[in-house]
Parts: structure tokens; C-alpha cells; sequence
């Protein structure tokens, strides 16, 4: 003789263990769908430009957040540390060890800021020089690549406004 188990669904709830109530609001809510979502869309951008950025400087070994603080020592030789941390909104224990890493790779070093001794300053080391230099050639190849995908330099400075009044 075989025996039957039977399975009853919980007061309110499905055979499937969802609760009916429940189900029903969530599918009262409606969204529109994620390529309509202005977050959704430049997150993908970024991931994008992040893969290209990563594909071209593989051999460099550089991410972007110490391209971006290389990128502002250079053009900025003696910038305090904070500074630099804080336009790139980058938390401070966080850059502390972005920083150290660029350290050791010999590529940037912290002064004792003149000013202010508490603070440090920013410089590219010689081989920072030399390694800059090299990073702008290779971002020149990934910028043109960014924009032939947009459609060409008039798409870029239209991205690039619409982009900037995001933080007005």
C-alpha cells in the first residue's frame, strides 16, 4: 500500500508558497523597462568604457582610478593629496592605499606640503614622467575608439553637455 502525501498552500498563500497578497501589490507597480532608465544606461556606458579602458591598459597595468590621479598630478604638479582625493570622489583611506600603490610602482611620490606640513603634496616621480607620457598615447587610441562609437567628435561634446548638467 503506497501513501499519498498531500501539500496544502498556507492560508493566503499560492501552492508555490508565494504570498497572493503580496504578489498582487508588487505587480500593481510598474517600471519601465531598464533601457529606458537613465541609470541603468550610463552604468552600462561606464562598464563600456571601463572594458575598453581595461583591454587598452592591460599591458600598463593601470586601472582607472590611478589613471585619473596620475592624470591630475600631472597637470597639477604639487597638489595636496585631499584635493585630488576629493575631485575625484575617492574616500581618503581609499586613495591612501591608491597612493601607496603608485608609490611603490615609483611612479608618483608625497611631499610634506610647504604650506601646510600636515598635509602632503603630490609629484610623478621621473618614471611617472615617462609612464604619463605613455598613458596619454594609449588614451589617445582609446578616446578616438569612444568616439567613432558615438558617432564622432559632435556626439562627444553633446554627450559631455548633457553629462555635465548632472551636477549642476
Amino acid at each position: 500500500m503506497t501513501t499519498r502525501t498531500v501539500i496544502r498552500p498556507l492560508a493566503g498563500k499560492s501552492p508555490g508558497g508565494i504570498d497572493r497578497k503580496r504578489a498582487s501589490t508588487e505587480q500593481s507597480a510598474t517600471l519601465p523597462p531598464l533601457d529606458k532608465m537613465i541609470g541603468y544606461k550610463l552604468r552600462r556606458a561606464q562598464l563600456a568604457v571601463f572594458q575598453d579602458f581595461l583591454t587598452v591598459f592591460s599591458k600598463m597595468r593601470l586601472r582607472p582610478a590611478e589613471f585619473s590621479v596620475l592624470a591630475l598630478i600631472a597637470e597639477t604638479p604639487g597638489r595636496k593629496q585631499s584635493e585630488i582625493a576629493e575631485r575625484l570622489g575617492i574616500k581618503r583611506a581609499n586613495f591612501v592605499a591608491l597612493m601607496d600603490g603608485l608609490e611603490r610602482r615609483g611612479l608618483a611620490e608625497r611631499r610634506k606640503a610647504e604650506s601646510d606640513r600636515r598635509s602632503h603634496s603630490l609629484h610623478l616621480t621621473p618614471e611617472g614622467r615617462r609612464f604619463v607620457h605613455k598613458m596619454s598615447a594609449l588614451w589617445g587610441k582609446h578616446e578616438s575608439r569612444l568616439i567613432e562609437r558615438l558617432g564622432g567628435p559632435e556626439e562627444k561634446d553633446r554627450l559631455l553637455e548633457l553629462l555635465d548638467r548632472m551636477f549642476d
